[in-house]
């Protein structure tokens, strides 16, 4: 599944370049849609919030919001005027917008559903707060996703910090790697770790990877293959700091709570 940033910056390519544009015509490729029609609609832009996206119309001043979530493997793509998708790729596609610019086509997307805009809340009111919120002070942020972590101070910590209700847009690749540069094993209870600087470092970590020039979701500093992170992905590996074999936990499927888990046994306790 996507992880926060990633799509961050995918609401930052929508928004770039399908912003202030008129829908000539829509295609939402799901039952419940299926006869909407965006044509006339203004595209007043998209964001991100948390791992879900918010793209917002004015459709003859009526405002309504297309929501998507990309899930395990969906994405966006914005094609130039005049361009095409690929024919092998028409079985996917799940949301069509052609609009007087550029086409934005979003394929095999895991939720589509339009929304008045005014009813937004009622598609992402449960997500905790958004690390990559820059409307919002920092320290706010932080204050809240550490409240809501320590109400439940036995939860894994690893657990607690995929739980979107809990903060909205940490993954696994993200929670892996913040429990090994805090020293954290992944089961560690919540309540035996220093939260705060914990929330710090992953706003910070989060926010630098929408910013980077080609080291997106690189944690190590190091952009060679193989060594762009320090444990996610590195089973049996020497540990990049120790050199102790990274271990690896299979999730367990359907446990939400049972991910697929990285660690150094060595450098985590």
């Amino acid at each position: 599944m996507p992880e926060g940033d990633s799509v961050y910056r995918v609401a930052r390519t929508l928004d770039t370049r399908l912003r202030g544009t008129t829908v000539r015509s829509s295609d939402l490729r799901v039952p419940r849609h299926a006869t909407a029609d965006l044509s006339g609609a203004r595209v007043l832009g998209t964001v991100p919030r948390g791992k879900h996206l918010l793209t917002r119309f004015d459709l003859a001043g009526e405002a309504l919001t297309l929501h998507t979530h990309l899930r395990m493997d969906g994405s966006w793509t914005v094609l130039a005027p005049g361009k095409v998708l690929p024919r092998r790729l028409a079985p996917d596609v799940r949301v069509l917008l052609r609009t007087d610019g550029p086409t934005a086509a979003g394929l095999k997307l895991g939720v589509v559903e339009l929304l008045p805009t005014d009813r937004e809340h009622d598609a992402v009111g449960h997500l905790g707060p958004d690390l990559l919120d820059t409307a919002r002070p920092v320290d706010e942020v932080v204050a809240e996703a550490v409240r809501n972590l320590a109400r439940e101070p036995e939860r894994p910590l690893a657990a607690a910090l995929l739980d979107q209700r809990v903060l909205a847009g940490l993954g696994n690749l993200w929670v892996n790697e913040l429990c090994f540069l805090r020293g954290h094993l992944p089961e560690t209870p919540v309540g035996e770790v220093d939260l705060e600087p914990l929330v710090r470092l992953a706003v910070k970590l989060l926010r630098f990877s929408i910013a980077a020039h080609g080291a997106h979701q690189v944690t190590t500093g190091d952009t060679r293959p193989g060594r762009s992170h320090w444990v996610y992905g590195r089973a049996g590996q020497p540990c990049l700091r120790c050199g102790t074999p990274v271990q690896v936990r299979a999730e367990v499927p359907g446990d939400a709570e049972q991910r697929r888990t990285w660690w150094c046994p060595h450098c985590q306790r």
